[in-house]
């Protein structure tokens, strides 16, 4: 079972960017990956996923502002945020998943996370 370790959280203004890793411990040619974000006292939420082909998908609050990523050679997958919002205030996690709307994990295993906050 692959493992997963994010990276590249922080603290930002809104307006700003920020690019997310998500370093897999193995290949993930055969994988689609998903990210999914936990803001505090709400629900776990799919923010987006990439297929093993490349196609993707976002949730519609992420749309035109996040893009989803894949290096198979490096065995990771990368989440570009742009024009952030103090909305986007999350734990960040990857997994695998079904690649589709609403994205959905297949019950792998997760990362620690990574903590973004949009803060002035």
């Amino acid at each position: 079972q692959l493992q997963f370790v994010e990276s590249g959280g922080g603290l930002v203004q809104p307006g700003g960017s920020l690019r997310l890793s998500c370093a897999a411990s193995g290949r993930l040619d055969y994988y689609p990956i998903g990210w999914f974000r936990q803001a505090p006292g709400k629900k776990r939420e799919g923010v987006s996923c990439i297929n093993t082909n490349g196609d993707t998908n976002y949730t519609d609050s992420v749309k035109g502002r996040f893009t989803i990523s894949r290096d198979n050679a490096k065995n990771t997958v990368y989440l570009q945020m742009n024009s952030l919002k103090p909305e986007d205030t999350a734990v960040y996690y990857c997994t695998t998943v079904i690649c589709r709307s609403p994205v959905v994990p297949t019950g792998g295993s997760w990362g620690q996370g990574t903590q973004v906050t949009v803060s002035s």
